[in-house]
C-alpha cells in the first residue's frame, strides 16, 4: 500500500477549504461543537476561542451539516408504533412481518352454516378446549370449494368469544397469507408468551411445483426444537387433503431410492394436523335449506316458490351447489328487492 501525502491545491483556497494539514483540527472542532446547543455558553465560548479563519469555515460548514442531518432524519424509516393487542380481536400478519389489526371481520354467523353440522361441532369443541387452556389439535379443513371452510373458522372464533366468561381474555385470530407461510416461525415467536390464546389461520393452503416452503410449515407446527407455543393453534383450509400437488409427489417418487419415501413426504405434512375435517358438495335439499336460512335471517320479502325456482336456476347456471353459491344468490335477490343485508 502506498501512502500519498495530501498537499494544498489552488482550488482549495478559491472555494475556502482549509489546507489538508489543518482540516483534521477543524473537523474535530466541528464534531465537538455539533454536540453543543448553539445558544449555550459552551458554544459561544468555543466560537470565541476559534481562530477567525477557522470560524469562517465553521460558519460555512455547520449549516450544511445541519441540512445533511435533517435529510438523514427524513429518509430514516419511521419508528413502528407499539401494537395494542386489545385494539382488535383479529389481525393480519403483514408482509413486513408485523400484526395489523382488523376492526371488523368478514364473517358469517355460525347458525347460518348449513349442511356441515358434524364438522362445525367438532371444530367448535376443539376451539373451546383450546380457549380454556386444555389440549387441542391443529385442524385442516379440506374439501369442496365454497362449502364454508374458512367461514367456519371465523364463525367458531366469534362464537367462543361471545360465550366466554366475564373477566376472561378474548381469544385472538390472526390470518397469515399463503405467500407468507415461510414467516410462520417469526409469527409463532411473536405470539409466544402472550397472555391471549391465538388461532393462526391460513386460507387456501397448498403447495405446487418447486415450492419448498412446506418444510418450514412442518417444522413450525411440530418437529422443531421449540415446538408450537402453548398459546397458539393452527387452522388451515385447503381443497387438497394432503396439501401437496400430485406432480410434486411424482417428482419425489422418481428420484427416491425407495418410492415409498414420496408417499411419506406427502403424508408427513398433513400428519401435523390432528383434526382432518372433510367438506363435500351439498345436496339440493341442503342447498335450498341454506337459501331459506339466509332469507329468514335477512328478512327478505319474496314469494318462497319464486325464490326456490330462481335459486335452483342460479345453481344450474353456475354448475355447482354450495354455501358460496347460495350467498351469491341471496346478494342478487336482496339487490333486486332493494333490501340491504345486515
Amino acid at each position: 500500500m502506498h501512502l500519498v501525502k495530501a498537499t494544498a491545491r489552488p482550488q482549495d483556497a478559491r472555494i475556502g477549504w482549509p489546507a489538508p494539514d489543518a482540516a483534521p483540527v477543524i473537523f474535530r472542532r466541528i464534531v465537538r461543537m455539533d454536540a453543543l446547543d448553539s445558544t449555550s455558553k459552551e458554544f459561544r465560548d468555543a466560537m470565541t476561542s476559534t481562530p477567525p479563519a477557522d470560524r469562517a469555515m465553521l460558519d460555512a460548514i455547520l449549516p450544511v451539516l445541519g441540512r445533511i442531518a435533517a435529510a438523514l432524519e427524513r429518509s430514516a424509516p419511521a419508528a413502528k408504533p407499539a401494537l395494542d393487542l386489545n385494539s382488535a380481536d383479529a389481525f393480519l400478519w403483514g408482509s413486513d412481518r408485523r400484526l395489523i389489526p382488523v376492526p371488523k371481520v368478514n364473517r358469517v354467523e355460525i347458525d347460518l352454516l348449513t349442511g356441515i353440522d358434524r364438522a362445525r361441532d367438532i371444530l367448535v369443541d376443539n376451539t373451546t378446549r383450546f380457549a380454556k387452556g386444555l389440549p387441542a389439535n391443529n385442524a385442516l379443513l379440506w374439501g369442496a370449494r365454497g362449502m364454508g371452510k374458512s367461514s367456519l373458522v371465523k364463525a367458531a372464533h366469534a362464537r367462543i368469544n361471545a360465550e366466554r366468561a366475564e373477566g376472561e381474555l378474548p381469544m385472538k385470530l390472526v390470518e397469515i397469507h399463503r405467500e407468507d407461510i415461510e414467516a410462520l416461525p417469526d409469527l409463532m415467536a411473536t405470539l409466544r408468551g402472550d397472555a391471549h390464546r391465538w388461532i393462526v389461520f391460513c386460507d387456501d393452503l397448498s403447495f405446487d411445483g418447486d415450492d419448498t416452503s412446506y418444510k418450514s410449515l412442518k417444522t413450525a407446527l411440530d418437529g422443531g426444537i421449540e415446538g408450537r407455543p402453548d398459546n397458539v393453534l393452527f387452522y388451515a383450509t385447503s381443497n387438497r387433503r394432503h396439501l401437496l400437488a400430485r406432480d410434486m409427489v411424482e417428482n419425489e417418487r422418481s428420484t427416491a431410492i425407495n418410492p415409498g419415501e414420496a408417499v411419506e413426504e406427502k403424508v408427513s405434512l398433513s400428519d401435523r394436523f390432528g383434526l382432518w375435517l372433510g367438506f363435500h358438495k351439498c345436496s339440493q335439499d341442503e342447498y335450498l335449506a341454506m337459501i331459506r336460512a339466509y332469507v329468514e335471517r335477512h328478512g327478505l320479502k319474496a314469494d318462497p316458490d319464486t325464490v326456490r325456482a330462481e335459486a335452483l336456476e342460479w345453481a344450474t347456471t353456475r354448475g355447482s351447489r354450495s354455501g358460496r353459491t347460495a350467498f351469491q344468490f341471496i346478494q342478487d335477490l336482496a339487490g333486486r328487492l332493494g333490501q340491504r343485508l345486515d
